[in-house]
């Protein structure tokens, strides 16, 4: 199937026209024409209700727009994620406020997750057009519409969406949709609320005054939440858009993070079938993530995650390692399906639900793992006992399996291979290990580790180094380079000015970096999935700090900056850039934001070395 974001799919904004909304539950997309097409209740990993980015015919979606609109802009209130879309005509202004109520302790009574809609009109006459029109369960399921005085009740076998509004709707279509057409002057509002039920039940009244209320409790728990932020560099704005991006990402309840809160965006820039479902917790990400929000000072997330780890670990059966990715949950059984009734964005299919990756064996997410509750131990609480045994039993398994083929950090599907990412990170778990044991002084079988940590060094300085190509290679044997590899120095496996390091990266810049973007590897098929791929934005944070701690400060500064031009209008990254700059991939991903952020504090500290502290910015007057 073939991909076009060309005039021929009207029906599809492009990936990164979308702003996110969310409660610490699950997320919307809001388009910048005040679409919701993507919202999956009540939480990340659970049906789409809302689905019209996967197939704009029946794929379901919430739209509020203005009729006379020329142009629409896109902006969040400061510090904060709370999305304000504004139309804009020749004689009227309307802006539409969409937010969710974050499930949080200090919103006593509030505690009824919903997406809450608010236009305000601050010029002139608009005219408001409202339609909503819900699709359960991906659009398999039906449902019944019933209008009320304060709103709209769809029902289904699974579930109910609430609709309450302060205007009447009126049945559309084939009923089971609703409309609205309003007129609103400088000093009215709309308000809309869709909220997920269990059980169908009327919808209570809503005005102005509590939806305003909402907003001002929004507003200010993202405020007092990012002021928590100890980053004071350059990049400010772009680091703290990433973190805000990154928190909503967090499953509240249980302290899961996703990888990201769509399925099947393309990232092929032709469709293909490199569709795949984000939805999930991978251990890799979420440590990685740990990691960069534990850098801005964010401890609460780091703790809440190091519990859901220490659940993971404890459920793991004795002898068996962790799996690669979990449910928000942490149910680890996540069956890959295709959804052959969706069309997909723009006719790119297969749509898939699940992940099959969920099966594979990835080695290096034990470096990712050990490395994150290093830094937790080192720079947050210290580690309990009950964490430590439960780890020390996952080093145990790792001891074993090491040197096993595996499918490695880019879950290939071409059949296991020694990976060198994956011994690299094999190094890294058992090199932090021993750090954790003689730091706090706990039991464990140094000797064996240590040994072990020496045995993975040797193997990728002897297997998996090319001194025909000079580079360290994507396998033991092969010469395919792959970015991966980006990041010996900042697991501090070699010396950012290392000779055989710099001979890699000049080998990655030869061939897979084009207009200062970096290509993961070369699509050649022997990764097991067919067509070609975009360039890959964690790749090209890497970069930027592998130059940067190179001593290539000016280089690096120059692609971090020309990176932050890639960002969509909200300061927000799919997984993927397209060849003419479009966005690819999920939307938004964890992977990109928190190396954004790792590559902006690292930059910070090599410009200051180089340069000295930043100005302090001057107000006029």
């Amino acid at each position: 199937m073939t991909y076009d974001s060309g005039p021929r799919h009207p029906d599809y904004l492009p990936i990164e026209d979308h702003g996110i909304i969310g409660d610490l539950h699950t997320v919307a997309l809001v388009g910048a024409d005040g679409t919701i097409d993507w919202c999956c209740l009540p939480r990340f990993d659970a049906p789409a209700v809302f689905g019209a980015l996967l197939d704009a015919r029946i794929g379901g979606h919430f739209r509020v727009t203005a009729r006379d609109a020329e142009r629409t802009r896109q902006m969040y209130m400061p510090d904060s994620n709370v999305l304000l879309t504004r139309f804009l005509g020749r004689s009227s202004v309307a802006e539409l406020y969409d937010f969710m109520v974050p499930d949080h302790p200090s919103f006593p009574g509030r505690r009824v997750r919903q997406i809450v809609r608010q236009v305000r009109v601050p010029r002139g006459r608009a005219v408001l057009e409202v339609c909503c029109r819900p699709a359960f369960d991906y659009a398999r399921a039906p449902h019944s519409l019933t209008v009320t005085d304060h709103g709209a009740v769809f029902a289904a076998p699974r579930g109910a969406l609430l609709l309450r509004s302060s205007v009447p709707l009126e049945p559309a279509g084939d009923g089971r949709e609703v409309r609205a057409t309003v007129t609103l002057d400088p000093g009215h509002t709309l308000e809309l609320a869709a909220q997920w039920a269990d059980v169908p039940a009327p919808p209570a009244p809503l005005d102005a005054h509590e939806a305003a209320g909402l907003l001002d409790d929004t507003l200010e728990y993202w405020d007092r939440w990012v002021r928590n932020s100890q980053y004071r560099g350059r990049y400010r704005e772009s680091v703290e858009r990433s973190a805000l991006a990154l928190k909503l990402l967090v499953h509240q309840p249980t302290g899961a993070l996703v990888a990201a809160p769509t399925t099947s965006l393309p990232e092929s820039p032709d469709g293909g079938s490199r569709n795949w479902d984000y939805r999930y917790t991978w251990i890799r990400d979420a440590a990685f993530t740990l990691y960069a929000l534990m850098r801005l000072g964010f401890t609460e997330e780091a703790a809440a995650f190091i519990d859901w780890l220490h659940q993971r670990c404890v459920e793991a059966p004795p002898g068996s390692g962790l799996h690669v990715l979990y449910g928000v949950d942490g149910r680890a059984d996540l069956p890959e399906t295709v959804l052959d009734h969706l069309g997909g964005y723009r006719g790119a299919r297969p749509v898939r639900i699940g992940n099959a990756a969920a099966r594979q064996t990835q080695l290096d997410l034990h470096g990712e793992l050990m490395d994150s509750v290093y830094l937790y131990d080192k720079h947050g609480e210290p580690l309990s006992y009950e964490l430590w045994e439960a780890l020390a039993r996952q080093l145990e398994w790792l001891e074993k399996h090491w040197e096993d083929p595996d499918d490695g950090i880019w879950e290939t599907r071409g059949g296991p291979r020694r990976f060198t990412y994956s011994a690299l990170m094999t190094w890294v778990a058992f090199e932090r290990a021993l750090r954790i044991a003689r730091h706090r002084g706990m039991p464990a079988p140094v000797e064996r580790w240590r040994d072990n940590a020496a045995e993975a060094y040797r193997f990728v300085q002897e297997r998996c180094w090319s001194p025909e190509l000079g580079a360290y290679c994507q396998s033991a044997g092969s010469r395919t380079l792959d970015a991966s590899l980006l990041v010996m120095p900042l697991v501090k496996f070699s010396g950012p000015r290392d000779p055989r390091f710099l001979s890699t990266v000049r080998r990655i810049e030869e061939h897979l970096v084009s207009d200062s973007l970096v290509r993961r590897y070369r699509t050649d098929g022997a990764d097991g999935v067919p067509g070609d791929e975009g360039t890959f934005n964690l790749c090209s944070f890497w970069y930027v700090e592998a130059l940067a701690r190179a001593g290539r400060v000016g280089e690096a500064r120059y692609i971090f900056e020309k990176m932050l031009t890639h960002s969509s209008h909200l300061g927000l990254y799919a997984e993927e850039i397209g060849p003419a700059g479009e966005a690819l991939g999920n939307f938004p991903q964890a992977f990109t934001h928190l190396a954004l952020i790792s590559a902006a504090t690292n930059l910070d500290r090599a410009l200051t070395a180089h340069h000295g502290a930043p100005a302090a910015r001057r107000c006029g007057g």
